[in-house]
């Protein structure tokens, strides 16, 4: 673990290693979210109807959900350095195809694809684990997120402009294109200048990479559970593809795909099973012991909080447009300011939780963001706009602070198994975003706000169950000797 002083504007050792992933994880959004201020331009040039452009939407997050969980077992198998690295290369194919598509189907078939770069993200937080010690992990994976989460606002910020530049129906061709440009060049940067882990250090690897380690029986039959929201989140995905939604998929592809999720999980239920079938013979040592409630914790309040993230900042322009009577322009930049406070808020939560301790800063942010959203569903026309902005910027800082605080606690569960943990957790705030961008659509703001503070509520509850990572991990050399890793200061 690198122990130099924590210097924000220094670029080599941890920092440079920090500074890397999250411009890494920056284009990973970048590229992931240039469809949406491309949106017009592509439905004019492809003549897309407004259903296949809701389909290319709804194409673009559903790869993400299983996506984020495959690769953060790659992460842990593999290590952050080549599977970041491949990720940008390959991923670049389907954004050049994407910018290149001449119809309907071939645009599909790109946005379908590239959902897995929205996957990302669970790289670099094992990277960034490896790097920094106990009491600066929260600070340094909330920068990494907050200011590579700011690709997104990037992307709608810049790529319009450049569309204009190169001019004509195929500016926006241009556009994407250089973003597929940007990430497969950077995959080469991030390859040639990262390592997996400070010299001397060990990068602990899971026994087996098929599916999660638990090390008891409650555990193993609440890692079941907590898997079926993500194929509930997937069949909901198909169910919006279906006759009784865009109608993309045939009533036949459709009882087809659902009749596969249901395979799929089963035979998940059957790796997590042979990974596991030994805690049924005989008890995991303490030492080598974790508890796999911390997660599911961790995954019901990404799901709050990231989940209504990605809901909220796309409805919000048209909330605002609805309740205030805003141009749609005025609208989008008021809207704006709940996503831009991701630069601050994430890294504050992270700071907050190394300095005030990981369970009691998520108990405060959760209940800010249930009080925050609660404020959000009683806001009206007969509301001052500026207070309208603030509430919303207030909740924003809760929300996103929320999502810092939960990722200072992920590396600190299993080391060896913090990819597949991130990548769980992440898929969960995907799970969160399909969940209330169905629920808006068939209640009312008001309703919508109500249902996140609720949900909210919820996840403050599960906290108490969530014990706060304290003393040391264990984890366990090549050589068989145990290495013990610092989870805070006290034991």
């Amino acid at each position: 673990m690198a122990t130099e002083k924590f210097n924000l504007f220094a670029f080599k050792d941890k920092m440079k290693i920090l500074h890397l992933s999250w411009m890494a994880f920056f284009i990973t959004f970048f590229v992931w979210f240039n469809f949406a201020p491309m949106l017009m331009a592509v439905k004019e040039s492809l003549g897309l109807t407004t259903d296949q452009i809701k389909t290319l939407l709804i194409l673009n997050v559903a790869l993400t959900i299983p996506a984020r969980v495959i690769i953060g077992m790659l992460t842990d198998k593999y290590g952050p350095k080549i599977v970041y690295s491949a990720l940008l290369i390959f991923c670049s194919i389907p954004c050049f195809m994407f910018a290149l598509a001449d119809d309907f189907i071939q645009a599909a078939i790109a946005r379908f694809l590239l959902g897995f770069i929205g996957a990302g993200f669970v790289i670099g937080i094992r990277m960034v684990s490896e790097w920094f010690p106990h009491n600066e992990l929260g600070t340094a994976e909330g920068i990494y997120g907050g200011w590579g989460n700011f690709g997104s606002a990037a992307a709608a910020f810049t790529l319009p402009s450049i569309a204009l530049l190169f001019g004509g129906d195929d500016g926006w061709r241009y556009a994407i294109g250089i973003t597929g440009i940007i990430s497969f060049l950077f995959g080469f940067i991030y390859y040639f200048n990262v390592t997996n882990t400070p010299k001397g250090s060990t990068y602990f690897r899971p026994k087996n990479s098929s599916a999660m380690e638990v090390t008891s029986v409650g555990d193993f039959y609440l890692l079941l559970l907590m898997k079926i929201p993500m194929y509930a989140a997937l069949s909901l995905l198909t169910w919006k593809l279906s006759p009784y939604g865009v109608n993309l998929l045939s009533h036949l592809i459709t009882y087809f795909i659902y009749s596969g999720l249901f395979v799929l999980y089963l035979f998940e239920v059957y790796k997590v099973w042979s990974v596991n079938k030994h805690i049924f013979r005989e008890k995991v040592p303490e030492i080598h012991r974790y508890s796999f409630k911390q997660v599911a914790v961790l995954d019901i309040l990404y799901f709050t909080n990231f989940g209504s993230e990605l809901a909220v900042v796309s409805m919000l322009p048209l909330f605002f447009s609805d309740t205030f009577s805003l141009d749609p322009v005025l609208a989008g930049l008021v809207a704006g300011a709940y996503a831009f406070m991701n630069l601050m808020s994430r890294p504050a939560g992270g700071f907050i939780s190394d300095r005030f301790g990981r369970k009691s800063t998520l108990l405060i942010l959760t209940a800010g963001l249930a009080v925050g959203y609660f404020l959000m569903g009683q806001v009206d026309s007969g509301w001052p706009l500026w207070l309208a902005v603030v509430t919303a910027m207030a909740c924003s800082f809760f929300v996103q602070s929320g999502e810092g605080a939960v990722f200072a606690v992920v590396p600190l569960i299993k080391r060896r198994l913090t990819g597949q943990i991130a990548g769980m957790t992440g898929a969960y705030g995907n799970v969160g975003a399909v969940t209330f961008l169905t629920v808006l659509s068939f209640v009312d703001y008001k309703s919508f706000f109500l249902i996140i503070s609720a949900t909210a509520l919820v996840g403050f509850i599960t906290l108490f169950f969530m014990e706060e990572p304290r003393g040391q991990i264990a984890e366990i050399k090549e050589d068989g000797t145990v290495e013990l890793i610092n989870v805070s200061y006290k034991g």
